[in-house]
């Protein structure tokens, strides 16, 4: 018997993976936050001898290497990936004992795409494949991104995905069950996963990788890929040379006057409150990524990297949430946090900000208007399917960059669900902008009575 438990990264859209029998296990793609991991297999009483890469990581610190030195397990790493550190180089054919009570083997699978070193695992009992952990090569209804390497390389590697998907899918049953670590919100996916669980077989029937020639599928792979988010840039570099073991202990407490200094000193303050409570109030000059959405993503995306930022959150549990989600792409330590509300935060003699939010149904009585200015903060590909006929459109990943590129006149801001519009309203508030932050799907714009543009 075995057991396959999934350890999902929900902010990151990402999952590890323990796999194992009665005695010991593997991990394949852990977290950086290893805590997890081991809890995990404690509820298992196994121990983990095998900690495994399908490929370095683009969108996330690993935590691969320091849960390996602290079990003592074997630490697998494809043979082609760069690296600074020991490891075991992992080559296409090769296998692992798992549980040898259990007739457990993982055996290599040379799967190029993702990237040029990329291997998938299949999980063997007694010599029969059960299944196939894929992490950026076949997805669920699709496949990872080929262009997070090398420009030069994309078309190549979109290539090389969909030989090594078709390589799954002729040397596997149709019942292996396939699970990969990415394509459940990461930008690491070329397209989004639609269902939380896949085979062989349903790949074989629905995945393009295997139901359309190999010119169709790369022409129609490159033509979707979507914007990078910034922060992948540093996350190979970190984990080629080895992560540094997590931090998480509680940073160091603020008070309204350290706030305010770190404010004068160009820090960054994020207040990890939801939108409707930021806009009611909040700390001048302070921004909204709330705690809730996809935090890291957005916040590694949008700051410089290496600039200091203090967290101010609504409770300790809320705090400790983020730092643990920040972590995994590599903000380690907060140079200070706050808990409590703006009350607590603004110094005596001062009152927290505030601006107004909207629905499109407000915004199609005002539009369009002399001095209103509607800011799409969309990326390229959404605003593609349709906008409001004159807006102004900056993605959000941009907008701290372009903020002077934006129009006079009060700012009516949005998304498509109100989650960006609330962070990009909290940069142009900073800014001293008169904004209005409008919270509401998109898909209301329309039927609100404004001209949606396709194009």
């Amino acid at each position: 018997m075995f057991f396959i438990d999934t350890i999902e990264v929900k902010g990151l859209g990402n999952r590890g993976h323990l796999a194992g029998g009665e005695r010991t296990a593997v991990v394949v793609d852990p977290p950086r936050d290893i805590d997890r991991v081991i809890a995990a297999a404690a509820r298992r009483g196994v121990r983990i001898s095998h900690v495994v890469e399908t490929h370095l990581h683009n969108d996330y610190v690993t935590g691969g290497q320091e849960l390996a030195r602290i079990t003592g397990a074997a630490y697998l790493v494809p043979a082609g990936a760069r690296v600074a550190f020991a490891r075991v180089p992992v080559h296409d054919g090769d296998r692992a004992d798992i549980d040898a009570a259990a007739g457990l083997t993982l055996r290599a699978l040379a799967t190029p795409g993702h990237t040029p070193h990329h291997t998938s695992y299949v999980l063997e009992e007694n010599g029969t494949a059960r299944a196939v952990f894929t992490g950026g090569s076949l997805l669920i209804g699709t496949v990872g991104r080929p262009d997070l390497v090398e420009p030069r390389l994309t078309e190549h590697l979109a290539r090389a995905q969909h030989a090594s998907a078709r390589r799954l899918a002729a040397e596997l049953p149709e019942e292996t069950a396939v699970l990969p670590t990415h394509g459940f919100g990461s930008f690491c996916s070329s397209t989004q996963a639609e269902g939380d669980s896949t085979t062989i077989g349903k790949e074989k029937a629905s995945n393009a990788a295997l139901t359309r020639d190999v010119d169709t599928f790369v022409a129609d792979l490159l033509a979707g890929l979507d914007d990078i988010p910034a922060y992948y840039a540093h996350m190979g570099p970190v984990n080629a040379t080895g992560p540094a073991p997590v931090d998480l202990t509680r940073p160091a407490l603020a008070g309204a006057e350290e706030i305010a200094a770190r404010l004068a000193a160009g820090e960054w303050v994020v207040d990890l409150r939801n939108r409707v409570a930021f806009a009611d109030g909040h700390v001048s000059g302070s921004f909204n990524f709330e705690a809730e959405g996809q935090l890291a993503t957005y916040l590694a995306w949008l700051i410089p990297w290496g600039k200091p930022v203090t967290l101010l959150a609504e409770s300790s549990e809320q705090l400790a949430a983020a730092q643990r989600e920040l972590a995994r792409v590599g903000i380690d330590r907060p140079a200070a946090a706050a808990t409590g509300g703006p009350a607590d935060w603004v110094r005596e003699g001062e009152e927290p900000a505030s601006f107004p939010r909207a629905t499109f149904a407000d915004l199609a009585g005002r539009h369009p208007a002399e001095g209103l200015v509607v800011l799409d903060v969309r990326r390229d590909a959404e605003r593609a399917g349709g906008h409001v006929r004159g807006s102004v459109h900056i993605p959000i990943h941009t907008l701290h960059r372009r903020l002077d590129e934006v129009p006079e006149g009060e700012v009516w801001v949005h998304c498509a669900g109100g989650m960006r519009a609330a962070v990009a309203a909290s940069l142009l508030d900073a800014a001293g902008r008169d904004v209005v932050a409008v919270d509401d799907s998109f898909d209301e714009a329309g039927r609100a009575g404004l001209t949606v543009r396709e194009g």
